[in-house]
């Protein structure tokens, strides 16, 4: 059940943000990025300087993913 909800959280809901975490993905010409789903999970409770160090680590992470799979993480990590 709660794959079940992140995954329709994920592609349904923009939550805080301008848009969902998967368009914020896969749509980067629109000028989103990871920070963009960050914003639509989480939103004041880490953006806008709600948890800066928050943020740094899931960027830190994020960064570290996109190594492994040997691609580049994008522009705007952060939000």
């Amino acid at each position: 059940m709660a794959w079940k909800t992140a995954l329709w959280y994920w592609n349904t809901q923009s939550g805080p943000g301008t848009m969902t975490p998967h368009n914020a993905m896969v749509n980067m010409v629109n000028g989103a990025g990871f920070g963009e789903t960050i914003r639509s999970i989480n939103g004041t409770l880490e953006c806008n300087g709600g948890n800066p160090n928050q943020v740094q680590s899931r960027i830190n992470n994020y960064q570290r993913f996109v190594q492994v799979l040997g691609t580049t993480p994008g522009d705007k990590l952060s939000c």
